[in-house]
């Protein structure tokens, strides 16, 4: 028979993956949880209709979608925004504008799996629904900005490449360009850096020069006022040096209608980290106008970001070293004499349940496996239990040194003894 493997695009997570994906989702939280954002979740099955909605049947190709046994047309989700103007829709009027919420999870695009594109993926979202202020577009990209700096980034690494598509309708009202052909140049515009030439006749074809569009693209002083509220936000807080004003950024995606950005290295080796905008008209769309509100947002995937810490020194020594001080347990309980493995048992629910992480010896143990044990585990203390029970021995591990309590007083002394341990590192 032949062997079952995981499926291309998919991906198994053995503990020590988990550990890293736990240290990313605790940046996002405490991250987003700074900015007084609030944690949702959504259905990872949705109709399909809510997809064709926001991105016409085109989307259907990209989707792991199937008929279900009622007849319904479903589709795992590839994206939270829908699935958030749905349920912004139903409620909206429950919460206090701006509603400031936050997602962490699995998404899922049917598409050939590439280095930082994979079939399922985790997707960190944020959006702020409910005002079409500038303040709420700077508040997004300056969380951009601190999660970055927490993951232990700086300007020199990344920056955040900043438009806005309003820029482009003075541009291409200008020139006299119809309204009606906006989405057909911005659809062109978004592929410039990677096929100049391509990207030269679609624009010919609208009667545009691109090197009138380079030239635009050159100064972007020429949209300054647009830019302004959020630079001088920006500016205020200390962080512009992370900031480039680039028109050549407009998201292909139709539905955005001002401020779009996008976040990558600045060596330019990998695909964008982040992106998102302005979207004051999808809420309504989706929602077939039952929740029109203006909103913003953006997504952060976990595969790019994860191979960029992988390659930059600062992050990934920063992550290896709270990784390093993560254990499964800090006290093993040693069991010296068998027939006191009752008394171990005990000692062993005392600490547990005082909150302490603890493991023991399942079956009977060599005296020095029981302490390798204790290594593997990445405990910091053991508790020895033998025949002088209940007197027994707190061995810290790294210095060897032995302090004895009596069973009594296990939990006092060992709580102080993992007080003075050098503190785990914290995520900022």
């Amino acid at each position: 028979m032949a062997v079952i493997k995981t499926l291309p695009g998919f991906n198994d997570f053995f503990p020590e993956d988990l550990r890293v994906r736990t240290y990313l989702f605790d940046t996002w939280r405490n991250v987003a949880h700074r900015y007084g954002f609030v944690e949702y979740e959504a259905p990872m099955l949705e109709s399909t209709d809510l997809y064709r909605k926001k991105s016409g049947n085109e989307i259907v190709s990209q989707l792991f979608n199937f008929t279900d046994q009622g007849g319904r047309d479903l589709a795992l989700r590839p994206e939270l925004t829908p699935s958030l103007a749905r349920m912004a829709a139903a409620r909206q009027r429950d919460y206090r504008k701006p509603m400031k919420w936050f997602e962490i999870g699995q998404c899922f695009r049917s598409e050939k799996p590439q280095k930082g594109r994979w079939r399922e993926f985790i997707q960190f979202n944020c959006d702020i629904i409910g005002t079409d202020s500038p303040a709420a577009d700077a508040e997004l990209i300056a969380l951009n900005v601190d999660l970055m700096r927490d993951l232990g980034f700086t300007a020199e690494d990344v920056k955040l490449r900043l438009s806005n598509r309003k820029a482009w309708d003075l541009f291409l009202s200008s020139r006299e360009i119809p309204a009606d052909k906006t989405g057909e140049f911005l659809s062109a515009l978004d592929k410039l850096e990677r096929d100049r030439e391509g990207t030269a006749k679609k624009l010919e074809a609208l009667g545009i020069d691109v090197a009138d569009v380079e030239g635009f693209i050159a100064d972007p002083s020429q949209a300054a006022e647009i830019f302004d509220p959020i630079t001088n936000d920006l500016e205020a807080r200390g962080m512009m040096d992370f900031i480039e004003i680039d028109l050549s950024i407009v998201r292909g995606l139709a539905y955005y209608t001002g401020t779009v950005f996008e976040l990558f290295d600045r060596a330019g080796k990998m695909r964008a980290v982040a992106g998102g905008g302005r979207y004051d008209e999808l809420l309504a769309l989706v929602s077939d106008g039952a929740c029109d509100l203006p909103a913003v947002g953006f997504a952060m995937g976990n595969a790019v970001i994860l191979d960029l810490i992988r390659e930059t020194a600062e992050p990934l020594a920063q992550m290896e070293t709270w990784l390093a001080a993560q254990s499964a347990a800090d006290v093993f309980v040693v069991i010296a004499d068998e027939s006191q493995r009752a008394a171990a048992v005990q000692s062993v629910q005392q600490l547990r349940a005082a909150g302490i992480k603890v493991d023991y010896p399942l079956a009977p143990l060599k005296f020095g496996k029981q302490f390798q044990a204790a290594d593997a585990v990445g405990a910091k203390l053991t508790v020895i239990i033998g025949s002088e029970f209940p007197e027994l021995g707190v061995k810290n591990i790294a210095t060897r040194e032995e302090t004895k309590a009596t069973a009594d007083e296990l939990v006092p002394v060992v709580r102080e003894l993992l007080a003075t341990e050098p503190a785990t590192p914290q995520l900022a």
